[in-house]
């Protein structure tokens, strides 16, 4: 397009960086760049912290890696001196203070750098204890237009937009590494919308993509208007360049009408969430394959699924470890969901090996009832197998408890929690019977999965055991799932009282006993493996409960 002081085209750079990953991240960026170029755009944006990846924890700390990244930035600037400005993201120290900073590349050099001035310590947060809040600032100018960058929470308040506009920002861009939640767009869509009409100036939200750690981030970026008129609405997870014109009028710059994307329902967008957070955790540590121990039950079915979806059905080996309690439909289900998927499938009965220490601990077990050591062992030997299968393989072990029962302690420590990530960490069990169900009837370009009923009905419609003894159902030592969920999503999502819950309607005694295995389970919560975080009350960053604590509500 023809480089006028009326019109300005931005190139928005949706995509994944990697934390630790500067030189690949700067190659990203490069070629974000030369698209930009390649389009006669005037500037190319990219998120938040883009150089260094995001969130980086207390790696930010070392002056090396801040060295580093800043190293990256200068050599940025002079590879894309000829063409347009290239925003981005990355840490700073000046003056021997460490800062969030936003970066304008031009020229062959940084023409300005924007300092993050609200730094959030909340959920996953703790940018307060890595950086100082920058000074509020005013805009930054290319090619005749005054761009405002307040950086990610700094345009979740007033403040920053407002003294970017009266200084002369006439849009506002705003770079964001902004994870996802469940039904979290429509809480920064409505605060962004306020900053535009408070501030009369078109808005650009970039948000970038991709999974680090726990926290996944999902896209999602727009361009308002004023008024908060929608003008571009890019999709959710997705890997996207888009071109945004702006043209300046009589009441100044307008963002032409671009693509607008529509969202998928929130159990899609969980789903894709725990299949972009699998993949990207394996990409990212340089694994290549995953196992799991497929019981036939609904948890190994649905971690399967999300495995196969996200590394493809040859990466993915599936493990049946049986003993005496397998009943013959958890061994024809885990046969036939393994076939389904197309992944590989070894069957290891534990027999032998549960006789052999069985016999070793006879001697001191002698006189006592046999009991919940015994069923331990069980769980415990199948994690010994599937860890050396997976030292011998090089394969990843996935973890397959969900919410309900992590919350619980209804898991065995060293047993079936041992592993390296643990997808469904943040799912509730009645919300695994969801998902089931809804990969069974829906099918996307992104999984790398067969379509169709995936996960055999007679998975989903058994009730739930963990079969360690005869007979055994989980009902036996859990109040049934639908109650035992409503009680948690209470206490820990919503840090009701018990008061609060009774007064929902659940027994008493029922929610004290659940109080009570919710706390004392903390310890193994410490221990366990890091999963796709979905919700705001994640266990790990989001909940941090003192291991030792023996409080309990009275009310």
């Amino acid at each position: 397009m023809a480089q006028t002081t009326d019109q300005f085209r931005l190139t928005l750079a949706q995509l994944n960086p990697a934390v630790g990953a500067l030189a690949e991240n700067a190659d990203q960026a490069r070629a974000a760049w030369r698209e930009g170029r390649d389009a006669r755009a005037n500037l190319v944006a990219l998120p938040e912290m883009f150089i260094s990846g995001y969130q980086t924890q207390d790696l930010v700390l070392k002056r090396a890696f801040v060295a580093d990244c800043m190293a990256h930035i200068h050599a940025l600037a002079a590879d894309c001196a000829d063409g347009p400005a290239l925003g981005i993201g990355g840490p700073v120290y000046e003056d021997d203070v460490l800062y969030n900073a936003y970066f304008i590349l031009k020229g062959g050099k940084i023409h300005a750098r924007m300092l993050k001035h609200f730094l959030p310590n909340y959920t996953v947060f703790d940018e307060q204890r890595l950086f100082e809040p920058g000074p509020i600032q005013g805009p930054y100018e290319i090619d005749g237009m005054r761009i405002g960058s307040p950086i990610c929470e700094d345009a979740w308040y007033e403040d920053v937009c407002e003294a970017m506009v009266e200084s002369g920002a006439e849009i506002l861009m705003v770079p964001n590494g902004s994870p996802y939640f469940r039904n979290k767009f429509p809480i920064r869509m409505t605060n962004m919308v306020s900053r535009v009409v408070e501030n009369d100036v078109p808005l650009v939200y970039l948000n970038m993509i991709g999974g680090q750690d726990d926290q996944i981030f999902d896209g999602g970026s727009f361009v308002l208007n004023r008024g908060g008129d929608l003008a571009l609405q890019m999709p959710v997870f997705d890997r996207v360049i888009a071109h945004v014109d702006f043209v300046r009028e009589d009441t100044g710059w307008v963002a032409q009408d671009g693509d607008k994307a529509t969202f998928p329902d929130d159990l899609e967008q969980d789903y894709r969430a725990m299949v972009i957070a699998l993949g990207d955790y394996m990409r990212k540590t340089g694994f290549k394959k995953v196992l799991l121990g497929l019981s036939g039950g609904i948890d190994s079915a649905i971690v399967a699924t999300i495995a196969v979806d996200a590394l493809g059905a040859d990466n993915v080996r599936c493990v049946m470890l049986p003993s005496e309690y397998t009943s013959q439909g958890s061994l024809d289900d885990a046969k036939d969901i393994a076939t389904r998927l197309g992944c590989h499938y070894d069957f290891v009965p534990i027999a032998e090996g549960r006789a052999a220490i069985t016999n070793t601990l006879a001697p001191l077990f002698e006189g006592h009832e046999p009991g919940l050591a015994e069923e331990n062992i069980q769980s415990r030997l199948r994690g010994l197998l599937l860890m050396a299968m997976s030292n011998k393989f090089g394969e990843m072990l996935l973890t397959t408890g969900n919410k309900s029962e992590v919350a619980v302690g209804y898991a065995t420590i060293y047993g079936d929690m041992a592993g390296g990530y643990n997808p469904i960490k943040d799912v509730y069990k009645t919300r695994v019977f969801d998902l089931c169900r809804w990969r069974n009837d829906n099918h996307r370009d992104w999984m790398a999965g067969p379509s169709g009923e995936v996960i055999p009905v007679a998975i989903i419609d058994k009730p739930p055991s963990a079969e360690l003894r005869p007979d055994q159902k989980d009902e036996d030592s859990l109040p049934p799932y639908d109650i035992l969920d409503g009680i948690l999503t209470m206490l820990v999502d919503g840090d009701a009282s018990v008061a609060e819950c009774v007064a929902a309607g659940y027994d008493r005694d029922v929610v004290k006993r659940v109080e009570h295995l919710l706390y004392i389970s903390e310890y193994k919560r410490f221990q366990s493996a890091p999963g796709a975080r979905l919700t705001m009350h994640a266990f790990w960053l989001d909940r941090r409960y003192p291991i030792v604590n023996r409080w309990r509500d009275q009310s």
